[in-house]
Parts: C-alpha cells; sequence; structure tokens
C-alpha cells in the first residue's frame, strides 16, 4: 500500500569535507539539505544543522518535543559553537 504524499516528507542531504585545519584539530564541513517537495534549501555546515531542519516539518505532523530535547539541542549548539 502506497504511503499518501502529505504522510511523506523527503530530504536530499549533500555534505562534504571542505577543510581541515589541521594547527586546531578542526574538520570544516559544508552541505545543504533540500526538502524535496517544496524545495526549500538550507545551507549547513555541520551535521546537527539537519535535525534543526527536519524538526519543524516533524511539529507540523503534531510531533513534540520536550523540554528536555530542547535543552539538549540548545546545550550541543552553545558547546560546539
Amino acid at each position: 500500500m502506497e504511503e499518501p504524499e502529505e504522510q511523506i516528507h523527503s530530504f536530499v542531504i549533500r555534505f562534504w569535507l571542505e577543510d581541515t585545519d589541521e594547527a586546531i584539530g578542526q574538520v570544516i564541513w559544508r552541505g545543504h539539505i533540500t526538502h524535496v517537495a517544496s524545495g526549500e534549501r538550507r545551507y549547513i555546515k555541520e551535521p546537527d544543522s539537519i535535525t534543526d531542519f527536519i524538526t519543524p516539518y516533524l511539529e507540523g505532523w503534531g510531533k513534540k518535543f520536550g523540554i528536555g530535547w530542547r535543552m539538549r539541542r540548545w546545550l550541543l549548539t552553545k558547546l560546539l559553537h
């Protein structure tokens, strides 16, 4: 049985390693994620940005993300920047 289109979100994710700063041991990532149905695209500099892009689509379906999840995401963002 096929899924109705309104119940499917497809994303294309492209990532590449742009550079490595060996002096500080940091990897520089580049990429983008595209929502297939809408064509919306966001350029990203780290893999964690994927979750930030997809979350609103899940919330649109009624997915509730608790305060614990949001706090972890916020803390990870602060620690990585």
